[in-house]
């Protein structure tokens, strides 16, 4: 149990926010807050949700846990109060030398949350961090700083996921990408459901449920507080998060199926549906390891960033749901007729758009990578009975002046050094990107993710979209209907993805195996077989 000095810790979290260790510089009444409890009682432990470390850079990392004795109850089981957390930083696992310490303030306000920026530290190395409240000490979690930029660095192993629905699946391809020897994850959204629990289903049922949501469609910040609290109390999930750094991004789930800016599907009035917007951004931003620099504001979260990996690689991590034009026809997949086309219409904004354009162009690194949440392809398919062809109207496809120029930039400006990758679709695709959908010149090249979850075990490649977008994309070199992961391995003149698929994901000991595999050599774009 914690009995700290007053002066003693305004000292020494004055001496921490001079080093730059804190999320952010605070008076004292904001250092201590009156009610401020230091010696706090759990009827269980309190770090049920695990650890995290995310937006590393070559000087430290986010780490993150939130405070829920009993994480499925209201607050988590948590007095309404602010509690003392201590934290560490080790140069090894087994915390033998401990390199920093630190306290940091779990408020109500934020969930009992903490988010600790740790500055100061080697670069291109791990580290291993865990918390201690009231007695209790949370498991151990591993960080990794980045080398500096423009450094020498011959390899960098990440791997790209999302689409984790609760109810459809267990999060085996969590406990494989922990073991995997990475060097971060990229998660690309939908890390959360927001829908009701659908109830018993027979067991004949198409995709049954393999778990069950808590309560109706998740409105309040209460209700985005549980889900995520549901969620992230899946050990393979947790493991994840405990083995390598993430960076973080929200697709539309985390709010609500396919909102665009400040539009729902439901027609709630814009001024409406921001309040709930603010809700779950705000709930996000409680459970994930973000910066600072990412806390909302109101409706509002700054979340298109950048990583340099020492000369070997430059990421942009991009935003294409806060910005996005509305979806056009009624935003179903559709004919790309001349609205998708609009040049009034944007999928990422244009001070975005703008930012990325500007990184391109200075970046010195021998690859580039776009990360991002949607297919960036611009894929075509014919349903049975139907004369023309249809795409999707919220990916790219339905966007097709943004996406027109961001390949015009890129093969512009930095021709056969840019690699793509994205999710939401429940399926691994791997192609080239053209412009439009011609047979002309390849600019880049993208994985996109299938999910961790979402659709249940899936069909593989015996279905009839699988063969009809087989026959109408000649870039499309892959694709299937399995859950999974794709994992990238960068190296100085050849990048490889990997395609990699469980057998199953009904019970908890599915089979992992490589669906394909691709490389693309520096400075000539497009997929081949490995």
């Amino acid at each position: 149990m914690y009995e700290v000095d007053r002066r003693y810790l305004l000292s020494a979290l004055g001496s921490l926010t001079a080093a730059g260790i804190l999320p952010w510089r605070a008076s004292a009444a904001e250092v201590r807050p009156r009610n401020l409890i230091d010696n706090p009682r759990f009827p269980t432990p309190p770090f049920t949700l695990g650890v995290a470390a995310g937006d590393p850079d070559a000087n430290g990392f986010v780490i993150w846990t939130r405070l829920a004795p009993l994480p499925l109850q209201p607050d988590g089981g948590m007095m309404m109060a602010p509690v003392l957390v201590a934290w560490e930083i080790a140069a090894d696992p087994e915390f033998r030398q401990v390199l920093q310490r630190g306290e940091t303030i779990a408020h109500p306000e934020l969930a009992h949350s903490v988010h600790v920026e740790v500055a100061g530290l080697a670069p291109a190395r791990p580290y291993w961090y865990r918390f201690t409240c009231g007695g209790e000490r949370s498991a151990a979690g591993r960080g990794a700083t980045l080398p500096p930029p423009g450094a020498p660095l011959d390899r960098v192993r990440f791997a790209v996921a999302g689409c984790q629905h609760y109810e459809e699946g267990y999060y085996t391809a969590w406990r494989h990408i922990a073991a995997e020897p990475i060097d971060f994850v990229f998660h690309y959204g939908d890390y959360i459901y927001e829908g009701p629990d659908r109830g018993e289903q027979p067991r004949n049922a198409k995709k049954p449920l393999i778990r069950r949501h808590l309560g109706h469609e998740i409105y309040s910040i209460g209700d985005y507080r549980q889900r995520y609290a549901q969620y992230k109390s899946d050990p393979d999930l947790q493991a994840a998060h405990a083995a390598a750094p993430w960076f973080v991004s929200f697709d539309d789930h985390e709010i609500d199926n396919n909102w665009a800016g400040d539009i729902d599907q439901d027609n709630t009035a814009p001024e409406v549906f921001l309040t709930r917007r603010a809700m779950a951004m705000q709930a996000y931003y409680e459970h994930m390891p973000l910066r600072r620099s990412s806390m909302p504001d109101g409706s509002h979260m700054q979340m298109y960033r950048g990583a340099r990996f020492g000369d070997l690689m430059d990421a942009f991590f991009l935003d294409t749901r806060q910005y996005r034009s509305d979806q056009v026809y009624g935003d179903r997949d559709a004919p790309q007729g001349p609205d998708a086309f609009a040049t009034e219409r944007s999928i990422t904004g244009a001070p975005q758009e703008a930012w990325l354009f500007k990184g391109l162009d200075r970046s010195k690194a021998r690859w580039n990578l776009i990360a991002q949440q949607v297919c960036l392809m611009n894929l075509g398919y014919h349903k049975a009975g139907q004369p023309e062809q249809l795409v999707s109207m919220d990916q790219w496809s339905g966007y097709m002046n943004s996406r027109r120029r961001l390949l015009a930039h890129i093969d512009a400006h930095c021709p056969g050094n840019v690699m793509t990758v994205s999710g939401d679709a429940h399926r691994h695709y791997a192609g080239d990107l053209i412009q439009d959908h011609g047979n002309g010149k390849i600019i880049s090249s993208e994985y996109l993710a299938t999910s961790i979850s979402s659709g249940a075990d899936g069909v593989g490649e015996n279905d009839d979209y699988t063969r009809s977008s087989r026959a109408e994309n000649s870039h499309l070199k892959a694709l299937t209907d399995r859950r999974g992961y794709v994992l990238c391995d960068v190296g100085r003149d050849l990048w490889r993805g990997d395609l990699k698929v469980l057998d199953t994901i009904a019970t908890r000991n599915g089979t992992l195996s490589t669906h394909a595999s691709f490389v693309t050599e520096r400075g000539k774009p497009g997929l081949q077989s490995a």
